[in-house]
């Protein structure tokens, strides 16, 4: 059974779709809050499997939340559901830590797919069994098990379930281009919706962050196509 912790300040759209997701075969555990601050409470106090948050709440939003509970936990998935998202909202959202958007209005069956396809994600790809440490450049390397950033100089930085994922199919095909639509599909479970394709611009920029350093490696963005971890001779 799935614990999932559901902020939401409306309250009939709250005991809709946590009656939704209850009634289901295998079923959840659904812990409701009305608003951020709520939501932080029930959180530490019982650490869910999943977070669906709306963004727009008293007392406090759907942001300040998930920027509080980044702080303490980088691998608990979340989820913001909104009605009306500005490009510069889901930019906000997914620099915050979220990993993915629902639309509103939205069925409890299809929140239900999206929560499977994240949980896949986040639980089935740390548990593969691949070549565990993969150099890139001259200065780093990546640990594909433990989803850990190394630079030579004995520094490591965790990164998060998604950075992970998304350098690791990287690696994979390195010196090759990975087409954009096959990023989407295996990574974000679509091809072509708006909030993930704007994810992955978010998650590409963080990782080549990561690249500063070296200038010996870039992660190219080929235009109309897709995405190349290239190193350089």
């Amino acid at each position: 059974m799935i614990k999932l912790l559901l902020v939401e300040d409306d309250a009939n759209l709250c005991y809709i779709i946590q009656g939704g997701l209850e009634d289901m075969i295998g079923g959840y555990k659904v812990l409701t809050a009305s608003n951020g601050e709520e939501g932080l409470a029930v959180w530490k106090a019982q650490q869910p499997d999943v977070i669906v948050a709306d963004i727009e709440m008293p007392v406090m939003d759907g942001y300040e939340m998930v920027r509080r509970i980044r702080e303490q936990d980088e691998h608990v998935p979340i989820l913001f559901t909104s009605g009306r998202v500005s490009p510069k909202d889901v930019v906000k959202g997914y620099e915050l830590g979220v990993n993915n958007y629902v639309k509103k209005p939205f069925l409890a069956e299809e929140l239900h797919a999206h929560i499977t396809a994240l949980l896949k994600l986040t639980r089935g790809m740390s548990a593969q069994k691949e070549v565990r440490e993969v150099p890139i450049g001259k200065l780093f390397s990546f640990d594909t098990v433990r989803g850990v950033w190394k630079q030579k100089r004995g520094e490591e930085r965790m990164l998060t379930a998604r950075e992970a994922d998304l350098l690791r199919m990287l690696c994979e095909h390195k010196g090759q281009i990975v087409r954009r639509e096959v990023i989407l599909s295996r990574l974000w479970n679509t091809e072509e919706d708006y909030f993930a394709s704007r994810s992955l611009d978010v998650f590409v920029s963080r990782l080549r962050k990561l690249l500063v350093a070296d200038d010996t490696v870039e992660l190219k963005t080929v235009k109309g196509v897709g995405l190349m971890l290239e190193e350089k001779v």
